[in-house]
């Protein structure tokens, strides 16, 4: 069907060529949604690499300054209380994140491993980077051990260093924020959340929050392989970024 469509609509549009174009991109169009529905052992396993890398990971980078803190523990904890585990699951996480403290561990072949599984979904691996910057932010400060290893990461995922900030800045805002208990965010937690600056105009504003609201449906990053226990953690931030937008939107009432 994508190829059909893709071939009639570059016909009409561009001629022959256009047509040839639009059967690669309709036969692309194809392979993904294949891939996608079609496979269901391929999203089973893209959802036991994501979960158990990202346990992994994150017992990496908690210790990554030389300690685990009982903030990174807790928040560690945190992460498999929303995820409501089972408990063998849960056994399974605990060991994941031993096994990513320990000193052998290596961390680029486990990240070899998830991106071989997960990098065609762009916001997947975005979501995985989140939830290592939500533990690292834990003890309230990102330290520059913890910041190197993230941004290695990274740059092995193929995310380049200024979305790296970006998403070091939301995270920033979005931690600062569920550790206060105000009930709405202050202004510049809003605007750092929906990464963008108090000078962006209205449209620009609604824009990065509909990208951001698209990026973090639960059900769109389940469908692409978030394992179905972690959906609570992507309801949470689709909920902090629409308070921060509501927020954002107020202010610019007055």
């Amino acid at each position: 069907m994508g190829k059909i469509l893709g071939g009639v609509f570059g016909y009409m549009t561009f001629g022959v060529w256009g047509a040839l174009i639009g059967v690669y991109i309709g036969h692309k169009f194809d392979t993904g949604m294949a891939q996608n529905l079609l496979n269901p052992e391929r999203q089973q396993q893209i959802k036991k690499t994501f979960f158990k890398s990202t346990f992994a990971v994150m017992g990496h980078v908690a210790k990554a300054d030389g300690q685990v803190s009982p903030e990174e523990i807790q928040m560690a904890q945190r992460v498999m209380a929303q995820m409501e585990l089972s408990p063998d699951m849960k056994k399974e996480a605990i060991a994941e994140f031993n096994r990513g403290k320990s000193a052998s561990f290596d961390l680029d072949v486990e990240l070899a491993e998830f991106k071989q599984s997960c990098q065609r979904h762009k916001n997947l691996v975005k979501m995985f980077i989140e939830v290592q910057l939500q533990a690292a932010y834990a003890d309230g400060t990102l330290d520059s051990s913890e910041d190197a290893v993230l941004l290695h990461i990274c740059g092995h995922l193929g995310i380049p260093k200024f979305a790296y900030e970006q998403l070091k800045n939301m995270m920033g805002a979005s931690q600062r924020r569920g550790s206060h208990q105000q009930s709405q965010s202050t202004p510049e937690e809003a605007y750092a959340i929906l990464g963008v600056n108090k000078t962006a105009t209205d449209a620009e504003v609604k824009k990065a929050y509909r990208r951001l609201i698209s990026q973090h449906h639960p059900d769109k990053l389940v469908s692409k392989g978030l394992p179905d226990e972690m959906m609570k953690i992507a309801k949470e931030k689709t909920q902090q970024i629409t308070e921060a937008y509501d927020t954002v939107r107020e202010l610019r009432k007055k």
